[in-house]
């Protein structure tokens, strides 16, 4: 995980990707660019802070630290309230986006209870098939995998300036499944259709994403082996460990050596490493940390899909959050289904599974420290942006 400190001098890289890929109307008109970057607090540092701040928290307050929530709205009033539960972050999705980008500003600031110490606010913001800012028109995996791997570290650059700007702090961008079977539900997301190709490209777009935001991988062990939309169903495969180690492994331990700052579990079932979805099971859960050495912020996709599938032993949010939890992920999402109640229920559920010693309590404190020290080191990338009226339209 990288601290995302850079100067003048990484400023300006980024300003010149995002004016070299932005169509000429967009650069002239409103390009991107840095004003002033500054990080006052090391990875270190923030993660001993972490855990003095986790330490005095109640099990409660813990518990709502590590939920992100969603509500589908712009009303900025009714997000400040929701987000007064003390959850931990929020997910924008596409009925978050407002018309313009100051009231996106206004909106994403609104998420904030407590300035001093913002939640985690996240997007997908993949570019092409999934993109929730309108303005993105920088190049996405459709047209990335089979170009230079120069063009995706450019791309991401502008792309993770553009989400930065608004006031986000987490893409959940960087699509590191492969396959090459163009009917599949993820080739079009995909940066490769084999490992090699693909492990390029995640290199380059976490390591550009993580100057200016916290990046994501997603989504582990891999959605490319799996057929089917994980939306509405459990994507299953019967691959092996060792194939998958030297196949689907491959981009998720390039993305995770570049300093991915999150890592987003998949409900996604190799039966013949463990037949629960990695997103509930305790074995992915180690190998991502032992094998790949990850040691940031674990997420899981959303939790509603689980419902989505239909299958009756997922039919609980609750349960699944616990679950997903228990097996080692730092941070539980909901969207699909998810009312205003549900990250409150989830909350009482984590808290109460605690206090019955289901959810062993240095687990949930492991989870919290995570969370709460990329927030802090989110809340140090103190990066100012700016309208550059100066700057020369891109060719």
């Amino acid at each position: 995980m990288l601290s995302r400190r850079f100067g003048a001098v990484g400023a300006a890289v980024i300003v010149a990707l995002a004016s070299s890929y932005a169509p000429a109307s967009a650069v002239a008109h409103d390009p991107l660019r840095v004003g002033d970057a500054r990080s006052d607090v090391s990875s270190s540092g923030s993660d001993e802070h972490a855990a003095d701040l986790v330490s005095e928290m109640t099990t409660a307050e813990k518990a709502a630290s590590i939920v992100m929530g969603h509500i589908p709205t712009t009303d900025a009033a009714a997000l400040h309230a929701y987000m007064q539960q003390g959850l931990g972050g929020f997910i924008l999705m596409g009925a978050n986006i407002p018309a313009t980008d100051d009231e996106l500003l206004t909106l994403t600031a609104a998420l904030s209870v407590d300035p001093a110490l913002p939640p985690l606010v996240a997007i997908d913001q993949e570019g092409g098939l999934v993109s929730r800012l309108g303005s993105d028109e920088f190049p996405a995996s459709t047209s990335l995998k089979t170009q230079p791997v120069a063009d995706s570290a450019a791309a991401f650059s502008a792309r993770a300036a553009l989400v930065a700007r608004a006031g986000i702090s987490v893409n959940f961008g960087t699509v590191a499944d492969i396959t090459s079977d163009s009917s599949s539900f993820i080739y079009g997301r995909a940066l490769g259709t084999d490992p090699q190709s693909a492990a390029e490209r995640v290199e380059a777009a976490t390591t550009a994403q993580e100057q200016v935001v916290a990046s994501t991988l997603k989504h582990f062990p891999g959605h490319g082996a799996a057929p089917g939309d994980s939306h509405q169903a459990i994507p299953t495969t019967g691959e092996t460990i060792d194939d998958w180690r030297a196949t689907d492994a491959v981009p998720f331990a390039a993305g995770v050596d570049a300093g991915a700052s999150l890592l987003m579990f998949g409900h996604l079932a190799y039966t013949s490493v463990d037949p629960a979805p990695a997103s509930l099971s305790p074995r992915w859960h180690e190998i991502a940390r032992e094998e790949l050495g990850f040691d940031g912020v674990i997420v899981t996709d959303d939790l509603g899909m689980l419902q989505s599938s239909g299958i009756p032993e997922y039919a609980d949010p609750v349960r699944n959050a616990l679950s997903a939890v228990v097996a080692g992920s730092d941070l539980v999402l909901t969207i699909a289904g998810s009312t205003p109640d549900t990250a409150g229920q989830i909350v009482r559920g984590l808290t109460a599974a605690v206090d019955a010693g289901t959810l062993p309590a240095d687990r949930l404190a492991e989870a919290a420290t995570r969370v709460m020290s990329l927030r802090l080191q989110s809340t140090s990338a103190t990066t100012d942006w700016a309208l550059c009226p100066e700057c020369e339209p891109a060719e």
